[in-house]
């Protein structure tokens, strides 16, 4: 094991569970079982247009903050805008069972809670910091038994607050007592989980677990890559 600081920040989904990956490939697999519902549209259209719209809805900061906060209520609203054509009955279904196929797949990723437990046997504090709503975030934390590995846990919309706000990083860092260049922080989101901490002088480390690199023109410069959270003990 390489030397590991006194504290470690953890994201939660696609860290450490494997929750949001290719959504297109999920956009598609639910239009197909609702294929009746969505007639005379493909599943392949209706997939590719919901992808189109979704990405740039979400790229908008003011409501993706908003959005996270109710994932049901934003994807029946981008099933709607993207898909105008449908009625509303058949919007939400189909929105709603892409929410309810989500939760379905979600699964912990292999070696993470070995990953914790080693860290956590080494000494080094753990907090996990994840955005989102606190109902829905904190049933992850507890179906998937992470409550006791960590010596904090902070959902944004339990807090009032997320990354990539400065005060996110420092109030985990406050509820460890350590500072910041004590202390690293791991998560998938290259401005959420390294370009934002790193100004603040946390180590960040980023976690590719698709292998795809850094995207092409990218000005962010993670202190250190890895494939999984394992790759952090090993």
């Amino acid at each position: 094991m390489t030397a590991l600081p006194r504290a470690i920040l953890f994201d939660l989904d696609d860290t450490l569970i494997n929750a949001y990956t290719r959504p297109d490939l999920a956009w598609l697999a639910v239009a197909g079982e609702l294929e009746g519902h969505i007639a005379p549209l493909t599943p392949a259209a209706a997939a590719e247009a919901i992808g189109v719209f979704a990405e740039r809805f979400w790229a908008d900061r003011q409501r993706h903050r908003r959005g996270r906060l109710n994932l049901k209520a934003t994807r029946r609203k981008i099933v709607r805008g993207a898909l105008p054509m449908l009625r509303a009955r058949a919007a939400h279904r189909l929105a709603d069972r892409f929410t309810t196929y989500r939760d379905e797949q979600m699964h912990l990723f292999e070696g993470a809670h070995e990953t914790l437990d080693a860290l956590r046997r080494r000494g080094v504090l753990l907090a996990l910091i994840t955005n989102g709503d606190g109902p829905g975030q904190r049933a992850k934390v507890e179906r998937f038994e992470l409550t006791h590995r960590f010596d904090h846990i902070q959902i944004e919309g339990e807090h009032g607050f997320g990354k990539p706000e400065e005060r996110a990083y420092r109030h985990a860092l406050a509820a460890l007592g350590v500072e910041c260049h004590e202390a690293w922080i791991v998560g998938d989101n290259l401005e959420w989980e390294v370009a934002a901490p790193q100004r603040i002088g946390l180590h960040a480390v980023w976690c590719d677990h698709q292998g795809a690199g850094l995207p092409d023109g990218s000005d962010v410069r993670p202190d250190r890559i890895i494939r999984t959270v394992r790759d952090l003990i090993t």
